[in-house]
């Protein structure tokens, strides 16, 4: 057991660093699943081993062994996708090639660009709102850029007398 002194108490340690380290060591490589089975191969209790990955100095020590642990499988799965480059399999060729390139930096677009010209103008524009101007009448009518349209429903004999 060991022991060490905090001010005004001295608090028991229920597990031993080379304990929790073997129970860490377990659960990065995958041999056990679940905290329970952890402690269980490192000889210690469930409820000993959480405590220990709940403080800080295990718990970025379970966090560094990680990073070490996914940056070796990171070099492995850099090994596949460029052996991957060499199938038989024109889609598994294809598909290695594009997530290579795709870290490189060179990718085809993943969106269809949307091309705005704001220089071209409607040949009609139909308005279904109301015509606020006097005489209008309301109703559809049909808007061009350059000549003016009465809606459809007018009297244009009436509407010209104004």
């Amino acid at each position: 057991m060991r022991y060490f002194e905090v001010p005004s108490r001295i608090v028991h340690l229920t597990f031993s660093p080379k304990k929790v380290r073997t129970g860490i060591d377990a659960l990065v490589s995958g041999d056990c699943k679940t905290i329970a089975e952890a402690a269980a191969k490192a000889g210690l209790a469930r409820e000993s081993l959480s405590r220990a990955l709940s403080t800080p100095h295990v718990a970025r020590h379970l966090r560094e062994k990680v990073q070490r642990h996914l940056a070796i499988m990171a070099a492995r799965a850099g090994f596949v996708k460029g052996a991957l480059l060499d199938s038989e399999n024109e889609m598994v060729r294809d598909r290695s090639s594009s997530f290579i390139l795709g870290l490189a930096g060179i990718a085809p677009a993943t969106t269809p660009g949307v091309a705005i010209n704001v220089e071209i103008k409607a040949g009609y524009v139909i308005d279904l709102t109301d015509d606020p101007r006097p005489g209008a009448g309301g109703g559809m009518r049909i808007i061009s850029p350059t000549v003016y349209s009465p809606p459809i429903d007018a009297d244009v004999d009436r509407d010209n007398a104004e």
